[in-house]
């Protein structure tokens, strides 16, 4: 009587398992990148003699405008997510190919932490330390506007994926500096923009199809504008 051979593995749960551990070491990884921009907030403002975190006060209604804050990025990302304009197309496609894969394994968990670290991360350092610091160093409201300017623009090019894209991040950073100008309190743009990261990352990676162009309508429309006499010709 032969023992009989146990039965291989199912090639693809293994790949699963392959592409959990990946999922896993990308997750770690943006978490220590994002975890890094803190320690280098802080690191800066001790060189420079800045607190980043001066302004940062628990207070319920820094909470509540901070959530409120959310509502206009996400309006942005729903225009920019419609919008025919061909840049934001390439875009799309850019996101669905490369940055959509990478998110849609994550757990609800990790997109949270994420989103949390890069809010406390960048708002140190992009408001903490290199607003706070041009507003202080020129003072007055000439100082104020530049840091808002000179924030905004450095968060944009710190996004650059595309000229798209850090034309998005521009905006989104202005629109960050503005709602610490209006309240004073570093919580509240740290909460705004981990909302809001939360939610478009919970979209990429739960509810765009990825791995290509992101709609039918979006093919047709590049179809269309890049054969335009074509589609002339096919109406006569």
């Amino acid at each position: 009587m032969t023992t009989p051979h146990p039965l291989p593995d199912d090639p693809l749960d293994e790949l699963q398992r392959q592409q959990w551990a990946q999922a896993d070491r990308f997750a770690l990884t943006a978490a220590l990148f994002e975890g890094s921009l803190a320690v280098a907030a802080v690191v800066l403002g001790w060189a420079l003699g800045i607190d980043p975190v001066e302004s940062f006060r628990w207070d319920a209604t820094a909470v509540g405008v901070g959530v409120a804050g959310i509502a206009p990025l996400l309006g942005l990302l729903a225009w920019s997510m419609r919008s025919a304009w061909r840049p934001l197309r390439s875009l799309r496609r850019f996101f669905d190919r490369s940055i959509v894969p990478l998110f849609r394994p994550l757990s609800v968990v990790q997109l949270a932490v994420l989103s949390i670290l890069a809010g406390v991360g960048e708002e140190l350092l992009f408001r903490g330390i290199v607003q706070a610091g041009i507003a202080h160093g020129i003072g007055g409201a000439i100082g104020t506007a530049v840091a808002l300017l000179a924030a905004g623009v450095l968060f944009g090019f710190a996004h650059a994926l595309s000229p798209a894209y850090f034309l998005l991040a521009t905006v989104i950073g202005f629109c960050l500096g503005a709602i610490w100008l209006a309240t004073g309190n570093l919580l509240t743009p740290i909460v705004t923009h981990a909302g809001y990261d939360f939610v478009a990352l919970f979209y990429l990676a739960r509810y765009r199809r990825g791995q290509g162009p992101s709609s039918s309508n979006e093919r047709l429309i590049e179809s269309d504008a890049e054969h335009p006499a074509d589609d002339a010709r096919g109406r006569s």
